[in-house]
């Protein structure tokens, strides 16, 4: 036997009264979204316990069981995969009809305070998109179940790494064209655009982490919102997938939402070709691939830098520290080009790649701007249903 109840929570506060017996602990919690300070907010997530259960038994594993049902309502069709701090699987709702995605976060405090950090993301940006127009992930339900947070999403397909790389290795014909690529782009500048409007940066903007929605109208969404952070918040020094990262971020710059333009430049270039733009091992190394495709660092970025010593001398030249010997080790930027990189490119393709990859963020297009490039206007041939 279930029962459903409602707890009032930023931390999982429940006691046993005794057996068959549940006391809910509510608390008035205040958090802030951006300049918004919410006092006196009730941050509400179901919990679906046992009977005779508190709910918060220490049990890292949620066995996933096909055909089961999940508190009553999502039955359990396919298992999808794990990540890091998650699994997902593909479930029917009852209740709705739709099948839905499925996220079962880790029994973890740290996975499950930032899940729920992203649950507050989500249901903000949802509800200033009501109508689903920015390729924003949608969040359809969250509760706590068998001591697991479980989030419930809209069913999408692979993510663009992920079906890039089937597409190469099955040698059919290729998918990420021209008029497919300008798609894209816009679809990821109108999400940027939207986040950036609420004063939200991504921060972590990558291939695993654009989604196809649809593969014959080549529709796309973007998702994972858990490293995201408002410009107005004291802004994490890590942030971004290294071969996505920003040169400002390296160096230990102030950051804005241009962080998020410059990945996505890195993503189209990467869809181009199949390959890693700035390929590297360590962030040293990723300097040097910049520098040698895209140009120098301005004297004034490596000046204000907070980390600019880690990666350059006095005199700016590039060294890395060998982990072995312990002894600094120059790195000489092997030069080359966009266009030699981007051979698969046509010419209004590259050059808006570049306008993306300004290495100076006061130069780098904000992503309205970027929508108002020519290449995105290019009249290519329509894309084929």
């Amino acid at each position: 036997m279930e029962k459903h109840l409602c707890l009032v929570l930023l931390q999982p506060l429940f006691s046993a009264a005794g057996a068959g017996q549940f006391q809910v602990h509510n608390f008035s919690t205040s958090f802030a979204i951006g300049n918004f300070a919410c006092s006196n907010r009730k941050f509400l997530i179901s919990i679906s316990v046992l009977w005779c259960r508190t709910g918060f038994e220490e049990d890292k594993n949620f066995h996933v069981v096909l055909n089961s049902v999940i508190a009553g309502r999502y039955h359990v069709t396919e298992y999808l995969g794990s990540a890091a701090f998650s699994k997902a699987i593909q479930a029917h709702d009852l209740h709705t009809g739709m099948d839905v995605c499925v996220k079962i976060i880790k029994n973890n405090k740290d996975f499950f305070d930032q899940s729920l950090d992203e649950i507050k993301l989500l249901k903000f940006v949802n509800k200033n998109d009501p109508a689903d127009k920015y390729h924003i992930l949608r969040l359809y339900d969250y509760f706590y179940y068998r001591e697991h947070l479980l989030i419930v999403c809209e069913l999408l397909k692979a993510n663009l790494y992920e079906f890039h790389k089937f597409n190469r290795e099955s040698g059919g014909e290729v998918y990420f064209t021209m008029p497919r690529l300008q798609s894209i782009t816009i679809q990821c500048l109108e999400a940027l655009q939207f986040l950036h409007g609420l004063g939200l940066i991504h921060c972590d903007l990558k291939p695993e982490n654009i989604l196809v929605k649809s593969y014959s109208r080549c529709e796309v969404k973007v998702i994972d919102l858990g490293s995201s952070c408002f410009e107005t918040d004291h802004l994490c020094s890590y942030v971004q997938s290294r071969s996505y990262r920003a040169p400002e971020v390296i160096l230990g710059l102030p950051y804005d939402k241009k962080i998020d333009v410059w990945s996505l430049g890195c993503i189209l270039a990467e869809l181009c070709t199949g390959n890693v733009l700035f390929q590297n091992d360590s962030p040293a190394t990723l300097l040097a691939r910049v520098i040698g495709i895209i140009g120098s660092i301005d004297q004034g970025m490596l000046a204000k830098g907070r980390d600019t010593y880690k990666y350059f001398t006095k005199n700016h030249m590039l060294y890395e520290r060998n982990q072995d010997t312990n002894r600094l080790e120059y790195l000489i930027p092997k030069k080359t080009s966009l266009r030699h990189r981007l051979p698969m490119g046509d010419q209004g393709f590259i050059d808006f790649v570049s306008h993306m990859l300004e290495i100076n963020p006061k130069k780098r297009p904000s992503a309205s701007e970027a929508l108002k490039h020519p290449w995105l206007s290019y009249p290519y041939e329509p894309i084929s249903s």
